[in-house]
C-alpha cells in the first residue's frame, strides 16, 4: 500500500512538472497532423482547430484555479 501511494505521489508530481514545463500536448484526435478525414475530405481537426496542439488537462485545472483564487483574492 505504501508503495502504490508513493508511486502515485511520485506520477503526480511528475506530471505537474510536465504540465509547467510543457502546458501544450499533442491533439489525441488528429494525433498531432491538424486534419481528419470526413468524408473521404481532408479537414482541420475540430478539436484543435488545426493548430495540432492542445492544453493539458493539469494546466487547464491549474489555470482555473488560480483565475479563481485571483478573483477571490481582490
Amino acid at each position: 500500500m505504501l508503495i502504490a501511494m508513493a508511486a502515485a505521489v511520485i506520477w503526480l508530481g511528475g506530471y505537474a512538472v510536465l504540465c509547467a514545463v510543457k502546458p501544450f500536448g499533442t491533439c489525441r484526435r488528429c494525433k498531432g497532423t491538424g486534419e481528419t478525414a470526413r468524408f473521404g475530405k481532408p479537414r482541420a481537426c475540430p478539436r484543435c482547430r488545426g493548430d495540432r496542439l492542445r492544453l493539458r488537462l493539469g494546466r487547464r485545472a491549474h489555470n482555473g484555479w488560480r483565475r479563481t483564487h485571483e478573483a477571490g483574492a481582490r
